[in-house]
């Protein structure tokens, strides 16, 4: 799709496969969303916007009081319908 984007749905899954723990993946979510958006948006704005709403609007920043174990939840169903879309936008 993009340099940009493939990049942020990995720090996502790398998350998800247990190689950054919740603290790490939120701090470094949050600086590399700012850093990158503008980016993801030229690559494809009509996903990025997806992305931010699916995994900063209703993920991260939705989840902040959620558990642990609620919050994996949350981000790995939020990416699992945005990596839908992503299979759906790039046939």
């Amino acid at each position: 799709m993009g340099k940009s984007i493939d990049y942020m749905m990995e720090m996502v899954e790398d998350y998800l496969e247990g190689n950054k723990d919740r603290m790490d993946f939120e701090l470094d979510f949050q600086y590399e969303i700012i850093e990158k958006y503008r980016k993801m948006a030229k690559e494809d704005r009509e996903f990025a916007e997806y992305f931010y709403d699916m995994l900063v609007e209703e993920g991260v920043d939705a989840g902040k009081e959620l558990t642990d174990e609620k919050f994996f939840k949350l981000i790995r169903k939020n990416f699992s319908q945005l990596k839908g879309f992503y299979s759906v936008d790039i046939l």
